[in-house]
């Protein structure tokens, strides 16, 4: 297993090459998830809240390849900084993940609340992981329509 910590300091490709890696591993046979962090936040604390997190921890699990897209684009409150954390700990040495962000380790603690379990979160990922860096103009500014001419 392995983990793909996609990072840049400025939006460049990130999510673009996640989702090519997506559907190469589709293509391949693999079972893949593909979910932005909120959403999957957003989703655990209902399945939480009505009793269903189990059945969806389960349908995680049965995933080969995890792709979380916009990793602390949102702060996460205590309670879904756990179930993100429960996933991540139930995934570690079980299943790849891809991860795409632009906040550095540093500040991993401010987005889920919790400095002590952001470094769980990345003593875990750096593990197994790959960190690559983007660098140069984001795609989207570059072609915007909006841009000032």
């Amino acid at each position: 297993m392995w983990v793909l910590l996609l990072w840049k300091k400025f939006h460049k490709g990130k999510t673009h090459l996640a989702t090519g890696i997506g559907v190469r591993a589709c293509e391949l046979g693999m079972s893949v998830k593909f979910t932005t962090v909120a959403e999957l936040v957003m989703r655990l604390s209902e399945a939480k809240r009505v009793g269903t997190l189990e059945r969806i921890l389960k349908e995680i699990g049965r995933t080969q390849l995890l792709i979380l897209d916009e990793w602390g684009y949102v702060p996460v409150d205590k309670e879904g900084s756990q179930l993100l954390f429960r996933v991540v700990a139930d995934s570690y040495e079980s299943r790849s993940m891809i991860i795409t962000t632009n906040l550095e380790f540093s500040k991993w603690g401010s987005v889920f609340t919790d400095d002590q379990m952001a470094a769980a979160m990345i003593d875990r990922l750096a593990h197994h992981g790959h960190l690559l860096l983007f660098e140069g103009e984001s795609y989207r500014m570059k072609h915007a329509l909006m841009k000032q001419r």
